[in-house]
């Protein structure tokens, strides 16, 4: 630093400034007066004594009758579980806790002490178009960096990490009262129940807390939300002012009952987030229960947050035997928040954000489809799209799930009450007969295949028909309606033919190691029969593999070859022997994170391929450790230009607000290409927030890219593409008209080659031998090129029709016909 004194007429040079500024105070009364979770637990024992978890979580159970004396039993109460089913918890249904949530979210969380991994992306409807009232954490999606600043890499980089974090009153930095403040320092944000009741009774050094309910009456119905808002918004700013000492405030909704409805605990805690500026905010809800539901909450303000919930259930879990018994609770409290914690570090880390303190109320998310009403209301200036849900969507949302929790059966039997109603699985992660629309239905898939492997133009429309009904009800250009005129339709033989359109298709990046090499060299033969490009993937290529010798029906050279973050496979000879090198920043289903792939997954010929050990795992670092800014991708542009004067170079970004100027910045760094991957894309392997909750719709970056590139007269210097759950010729009609240039597709070729979408790609167990290295299950592989081949082509042919609806001769003439 260096310091230019106008009014001394001197330069501070930087030791100096530093150690002027450092003597401008008494740093040292700020430690004294720090205050530590240890201080006040000791204090708390003296004034009332010992408690633990496995006492607060039975006290809890007790008073809701869930804990006591059996029916028919011997009348005594033997502190048991009255009924160890988990439908008697009548809260479960209402906090939308589903057999998913215990086997796919808490169970591996407290086994593994992190997130358990999914695979093959998220293929669900958005929040705003669900039948099955998700909570309001569904709406918002993480903002991840890309090429303007790095990831961090949460993990290996774990010395810059810090989940600690200042609680309480804050005073103005550069006034004298700053040297007084005295702050409680928490090391991390998810509190146990022992500690959460510490808290809550907190008498240390004059320190108190007061609980607002957020919850109101069933019987106001519709009309009771937004009154219960204002409220205890009004009551947030009476309490400093009427109730003088009261430093922390506490949001709970522990009174819920078939009498009272829960407020959300986001929604409340936006609503009077800027109410409490000077305050500070406790959480106690039963809603929070994923990662992402405490990164939402922390990032729109929230201090600490107790998910009482999860204990509680967690204790009948292991009662069940779905948990070891041999886990004490304390065991079940540390397992949890441990893995929440570190998946609280990669959220962090995806923005480059390395300290909580930094995190916390910064809002670092997108919001897609809530209405502006709710935004400007309690998520003022968050950036929003699709202002769908108004707060009368969210209030029939929450009173149909108090509804399905107490339905009108006596209270005496609430317990008893079926299965039928309570812990449906709504299939949010997996496909459930009846349950959430996904795109990859068993029914289309079916038809996919049929169509593909028998080359029957029926069976094709009958599959696209189904397909683009299931866009229509899970995605964004599901409710796009492409405009045709019968007066400007021209006769089909007009159009140019399919054999030109399929040059424009690509296969996405799925590496060799997460796909088997059949897999692998199937998608290449078949691309390079129609004149289409396949890609690598991050996981290299083997050698023999480049030869440009092959014959055309028997090429399995993958004309892109993929340079990730840990640069697998890559050499001088691989770069040479591509038509495209693209630089992969970012990856739909798990932007802002690195790659996985797991060691049973790595063989011999995969190590020998990545330049790794057999058997060991291999992560991918989320950044890219020689691309800190736009001039560093710039230089790594012109290296690989230089490595390969030939190829073109290719950037692969995820959509996200503000993608369409990185976009700008890729081109000026002299990209030839981009590729703007959705977040519904697929992965081999990657955490469930990742897959569920970051990136947005690829129709909102490939519009906004294209009209960005076009108001900076730079749409002519690059190539753009769309990527993800494409699979008809009207998805790619929309991606035309919307601006993109070429189309990859990933998950449909698959399922093609045989794929039925069992999410197990993570685990070696593809029953089908695609995304497996078990020699045993690669052998059931029956997949075909001349299967991807026809696919291809009845795609082609039915964007034929499509361009002949629009009176248009050329694919060419449809790039950006938003009109």
């Amino acid at each position: 630093m260096l310091l230019v004194d106008l009014k001394e007429k001197c330069i501070v040079e930087d030791e100096q400034l530093k150690m002027q500024i450092a003597h401008s105070r008494n740093h040292k009364k700020l430690t004294i007066n720090r205050i530590y979770l240890d201080q006040i637990r000791k204090d708390d024992v003296l004034n009332h004594g010992a408690v633990t978890n496995e006492y607060l979580i039975k006290r809890e159970l007790k008073q809701l009758k869930l804990i006591g004396k059996r029916p028919g039993g011997d009348g005594k109460d033997h502190g048991r579980l009255r009924d160890i089913h988990l439908d008697s918890d009548r809260r479960l249904p209402l906090f939308s806790y589903t057999p998913d949530t215990f086997s796919l979210i808490l169970v591996p969380m407290i086994v593994d002490k992190k997130e358990a991994l999914g695979s093959m992306g998220n293929d669900a409807a958005l929040a705003c178009l669900s039948d099955y009232s998700p909570l309001l954490y569904s709406y918002f999606q993480q903002l991840f960096a890309q090429v303007t600043n790095p990831p961090i890499d949460p993990f290996r980089e774990q010395i810059v990490m810090s989940l600690r974090c200042p609680v309480g009153p804050e005073t103005n930095l550069l006034e004298p009262e700053f040297e007084l403040e005295s702050r409680i320092l928490l090391d991390q944000p998810v509190l146990s129940l022992v500690d959460f009741q510490v808290l809550k009774r907190i008498s240390f050094k004059g320190w108190r807390s007061y609980v607002i309910n957020i919850v109101y009456p069933a019987r106001h119905g519709q009309r009771g939300l937004v009154p219960a808002l204002d409220r205890i918004c009004r009551y947030s700013k009476l309490v400093p002012l009427r109730y003088d000492g009261y430093q922390i405030l506490i949001l709970s909704d522990r009174q819920v009952d078939k009498d009272y409805v829960p407020i959300s605990a986001l929604l409340a805690l936006g609503a009077i987030h800027q109410c409490l500026i000077k305050q500070r905010l406790r959480m106690k809800s039963g809603e929070v229960k994923q990662v992402h539901d405490f990164c939402v909450l922390l990032g729109y303000g929230a201090d600490a947050i107790c998910p009482y919930m999860v204990y509680e259930t967690c204790y009948r879990l292991r009662t069940m035997g779905l948990l070891d018994k041999n886990l004490t609770d304390d065991d079940v409290v540390q397992g949890y928040k441990a893995g929440i914690e570190r998946g609280i570090y990669k959220v962090m880390a995806k923005m480059g954000i390395s300290t909580l303190h930094s995190y916390k109320g910064a809002q670092i998310f997108e919001i897609v489809g809530l209405g502006r009403e709710v935004v400007d209301k309690c998520f003022t200036n968050s950036l929003f799209r699709l202002g769908v849900a108004d707060f009368e969507t969210l209030v029939m949302e929450a009173i149909r799930r108090h509804r399905i929790a107490y339905p009108n059966v006596p209270n005496s039997d609430l317990y008893l009450y079926g299965d039928s109603k309570v812990l449906v699985s709504p299939g949010i992660y997996h496909w459930r007969d009846g349950g959430e629309k996904h795109v990859n239905e068993p029914v289309n898939i079916a038809k996919l295949q049929a169509a593909a492997r028998l080359n029957d133009a029926k069976s094709y429309q009958d599959f696209a028909i189904a397909s683009n009904l299931a866009q229509r009800l899970c995605s964004l250009r599901g409710q796009l309606e492409i405009k045709t005129n019968a007066k400007l339709q021209i006769p089909l033989d007009e159009v140019e033919p399919a054999s030109e359109i399929v040059k424009r298709f690509v296969t996405g990046a799925m590496s060799f190691g997460s796909i088997s090499m059949e897999a692998h060299t199937s998608l290449a033969i078949a691309m390079n029969k129609i004149g289409a490009k396949s890609n690598t993937g991050e996981g290299g290529e083997r050698p023999e593999r480049y030869r440009k010798d092959q014959p055309k029906d028997n090429n399995i050279r993958s004309a892109i070859k993929q340079v990730a973050s840990a640069r697998f496979g890559v050499n001088s000879s691989y770069l040479a022997n591509a038509d495209e090198l693209q630089i992969k920043m970012a990856q739909g289903a798990k932007p802002g994170e690195g790659g996985e792939l797991p060691g049973y997954k790595v063989t011999r010929e995969i190590a020998a391929t990545r330049k790794s050990t057999p058997g060991v795992g291999l992560i991918s670092p989320p950044p890219h450790h020689d691309i800190y800014s736009i001039e560093d991708l710039a230089q790594l542009i012109y290296d690989l230009k230089c490595a390969n004067p030939r190829a073109r170079v290719s950037v692969k970004l995820v959509s996200e607000a503000g993608v369409g100027i990185v976009s700008a910045g890729v081109a000026k760094g002299g990209a030839d290409h981009v590729t703007i991957s959705g977040h519904d894309g697929g992965t081999g392997a990657s955490s469930w927030t990742g897959i569920k909750h970051a990136g947005l719709p690829w129709e909102l970056g490939v519009s906004e890219t294209h009209q960005v590139l076009t108001m900076n007269d730079l749409r002519s210097r690059i190539v753009l593409q769309a990527d993800g759950q494409i699979r008809t010729g009207r998805d790619v009609m929309v991606a035309a008209l919307l601006g993109a240039d070429e189309y990859g597709m990933s998950t449909a070729p698959l399922i093609v080659l045989g794929c039925t979408m069992m999410r197990k790609c993570h685990l070696n167990t593809c029953p089908v031998g695609i995304a497996t290295q078990d020699p045993v299950l690669r052998a059931k592989f029956d997949g075909k090129p001349e299967h991807v081949v026809n696919y291809m082509f009845m795609v082609a042919e039915d964007v034929r029709y499509f361009l002949s609806k629009l009176g248009l001769r050329k694919m060419s003439e449809a790039i950006g016909r938003v009109d």
